[in-house]
């Protein structure tokens, strides 16, 4: 356990870089996270494999839990936690600002990849919880959060329900934060705290710079889809690029998970924007831009891809499907096309793990332990989610059935899904 006095020379170097989202993944602890209410009935909200978020939010009931106890012996330094500290609802997305600065936070000793404990004076808490600086957990699950460029830290639930709503805050209520276990989700924190530069010059080509590639796996046409970073918001500087590839690959329709038409608009209307393929295309009717966020358990989720997939149904290719960078959103609906085609499991993680290598580096070759854990608590509760059913060995199922399943489920009718099939599948 950590003290107040704790020794200055004591520092983590993380060496890795930070990522933008939103990924969202975080491995399972050894004991499931506790959320207990002033009533002192603990269930367990922790979602499993966003396959949980995806698909199978469970709520156990347990026994109830006798708080940690925390105090203080003679022999023992004072535990490290705060004060209690005031809350501030944040409505966008759903959380609860704890009104101290992640500087003067830090400062008391609390780490990155601790865990912690969050009291509130209601009584409700959240037991055993992860802090970091990113949205490492899997959607669904509660974390403490110091995200670049938050005036305070925040507790929420990553792509899940608003916990100001959840646990019964109001602004007369304080909150205390107490260290459970030093550095207990380090190699979380280690592996996701990642970053990638937006200077072409520092890229090997084009496509990697781009995260751009035609999607080669067994079972689906030939230079038929296509994924990329986004070709209109030229937020990280690629979308220039990625306009002119997909001019040169004859890409006919574009399903855009990222934004919606007003975002569109205003990308277009501005001073710098080059992309005129996209542009045509997108006035020609043949862009579909569905908004889509990351809470896979969502029925808005599953609604939003099965109109995306008839749409693509509705259109010849070839296809593209991008969303900011190219990467989570973009794995998913890729994954689900990749299946539907009849790919093997390794193939789809093969071609979901070459984003990171475009961005990051990060293969089995140069950082195995890091792309181990991105395999594990990002991509596999991805086709955890698409399958459903956490008793099936997604690495030896036949992948293709479920996706035909996940499809018909969110909406998709069977005309349409056979239409699909029949425009991507070789053969």
């Amino acid at each position: 356990m950590k003290s107040l006095n704790k020794p200055a020379i004591f520092i983590l170097s993380f060496c890795m870089l930070c990522s933008s989202f939103s990924l969202s993944g975080c491995g399972k602890t050894d004991g499931s996270a506790s959320e207990t209410s002033a009533s002192s009935q603990t269930t367990d909200s922790s979602v499993e494999s966003e396959a949980s978020q995806e698909e199978s939010e469970t709520s156990q009931e347990a026994e109830p839990s006798e708080a940690a106890d925390h105090s203080e012996t003679a022999d023992e330094p004072a535990a490290l936690e705060t004060a209690d500290l005031e809350v501030i609802h944040e409505p966008e997305f759903g959380g609860v600002y704890i009104k101290m600065t992640i500087d003067e936070f830090n400062a008391l000793g609390f780490e990155y990849g601790d865990s912690v404990d969050i009291v509130f004076s209601n009584g409700y808490e959240l037991r055993d919880r992860p802090y970091y600086n990113g949205y490492y957990t899997l959607n669904g699950e509660s974390l403490l959060v110091a995200y670049p460029g938050y005036e305070y830290i925040k507790a929420c639930i990553n792509n899940g329900d608003d916990l100001w709503v959840t646990a019964g805050i109001d602004e007369s209520m304080t909150a205390k934060i107490i260290l459970n276990e030093s550095a207990k989700y380090l190699n979380i924190q280690n592996a996701r705290n990642i970053q990638y530069k937006d200077e072409r010059d520092l890229f090997p080509s084009d496509e990697v710079f781009a995260n751009f590639r035609s999607i080669k796996v067994s079972g689906l046409k030939e230079n038929t889809v296509y994924r990329s970073a986004s070709p209109c918001d030229n937020q990280h500087n690629r979308a220039p690029f990625v306009d002119k590839l997909i001019a040169d690959a004859g890409v006919a329709f574009i399903l855009d998970l990222a934004d919606n038409e007003e975002k569109i608009e205003k990308y277009m209307s501005a001073d710098d924007f080059s992309s005129e393929y996209f542009a045509e295309l997108y006035k020609a009717g043949n862009v579909l831009p569905i908004a889509l966020n990351m809470n896979y358990g969502s029925e808005d989720f599953k609604g939003k891809i099965a109109n995306g997939f008839t749409a693509m149904s509705e259109h010849d290719g070839p296809y593209l499907v991008h969303c900011t960078e190219g990467k989570d959103r973009t794995g998913f609906v890729c994954m689900l096309l990749e299946a539907l085609a009849g790919a093997s499991y390794e193939e789809i993680e093969q071609d979901y793990m070459l984003t990171y290598d475009n961005y990051y580096k990060i293969n089995k070759d140069t950082d195995k332990e890091k792309y181990d854990v991105i395999v594990e608590n990002v991509f596999l509760p991805m086709i955890r989610s698409m399958v459903g059913d956490e008793s099936v060995d997604v690495a030896s199922a036949d992948l293709s059935g479920y996706a035909e399943k996940f499809l018909l489920d969110a909406g998709m009718n069977e005309e349409a899904l056979n239409k699909l099939k029949d425009k991507i599948r070789a053969g």
